[in-house]
């Protein structure tokens, strides 16, 4: 007799979302987060998904299967909040101005936030996340350890405006094809954040938006 499956626990009962104070005060968000929901199977290992990808690296949880993807999302979060941190209590003292003093006590202020929950959610779904940043983090925080004043607060600007970048476009593609639930809500959660965060970075009037990396064309892009 096969066993009894298991029940899944339900989301809000072991995590309770709590929003940024910057995410509560969002109101109507002005995009659209579309995304094609997909029935979740139990897929055998050495079988392959609907688009042919073989599924040796995903792990089936309470929540719905886990793939690398969903696993690179998970850490790119814990990775910006290791370094978005410090680097937002850094502006409060030492940017010269106060929009950018703001934003940096704002951004400073959700990460702590972010960075328990994705701790939560890891846990939950057995996955190991870093307790550094990446080598790219680094070499921002040492950049900006040495700039003061205006120089400091244009490069603060302009690091975190394409970090930001880079993270949405992670969270965007693991939201439109995850198939884990717990994952599915916890990106969107974190895509709300981060275009925030995008909005405030542009706010300071600093960036400098032709050295952001250009969409990809049409060619270099997945059909719809």
């Amino acid at each position: 007799m096969d066993a009894p499956d298991r029940p899944r626990p339900p989301l809000g009962q072991r995590l309770r979302w709590r929003s940024p104070r910057s995410i509560e005060l969002l109101g109507v968000v002005g995009f659209v987060l579309v995304s094609t929901l997909t029935l979740v199977m139990v897929v055998p290992n050495g079988a392959t998904s609907a688009s042919g990808i073989f599924w040796n690296d995903w792990t089936q949880t309470d929540y719905g299967p886990l793939g690398p993807a969903d696993v690179n999302a998970l850490v790119a979060v814990r990775q910006a909040g290791l370094w978005e941190i410090p680097v937002g209590q850094q502006a409060v003292d030492r940017a010269q101005s106060e929009v950018v003093r703001d934003v940096g006590a704002t951004l400073a202020e959700d990460h702590l936030l972010m960075d328990e929950q994705v701790r939560e959610i890891a846990a939950l779904l057995d996955v190991r996340l870093p307790s550094t940043p990446n080598r790219e983090q680094q070499r921002w925080m040492d950049e900006l350890s040495g700039l003061s004043g205006a120089e400091w607060d244009r490069a603060f600007a302009n690091r975190l405006r394409y970090a930001h970048g880079n993270v949405l476009e992670v969270l965007a593609e693991v939201r439109a094809g995850t198939r884990n639930e717990l994952v599915r809500t916890f990106v969107q959660h974190c895509m709300l954040m981060v275009m925030r965060h995008i909005s405030l970075l542009e706010s300071t009037g600093l960036v400098e938006y032709e050295s952001l990396p250009e969409p990809r064309p049409p060619e270099r892009r997945p059909r719809p």
